[in-house]
């Protein structure tokens, strides 16, 4: 099974790379595959990449909902893993 989560981008960095956030974690991640991302936008991530932009409720709603699982803070250090 693989599973991808919302991350907030922090800082744009160069060569299509960014820093995003999740559950106070950050990593670098691609942006090779998704065009137009901002800083503060959601982005769906999976092994470092991210796929597509997330409207921002929808990120706070699927980031709530591992938080209540109780299983944000594994998911935000598997965040950059390959």
């Amino acid at each position: 099974m693989c599973l991808a989560i919302p991350a907030r981008i922090t800082e744009l960095l160069d060569g299509d790379m960014a820093k995003a956030e999740v559950g106070g974690i950050v990593k670098e991640v691609s942006l090779s595959l998704v065009d137009g991302v901002a800083v503060g936008d959601y982005v769906i991530v999976h092994v470092g990449f991210a796929l597509n932009k997330l409207d921002p409720e929808e990120a706070e709603r699927t980031l709530a909902l591992f938080a209540e699982m109780g299983t944000l803070a594994e998911l935000a250090e598997e965040m950059g893993a390959s």
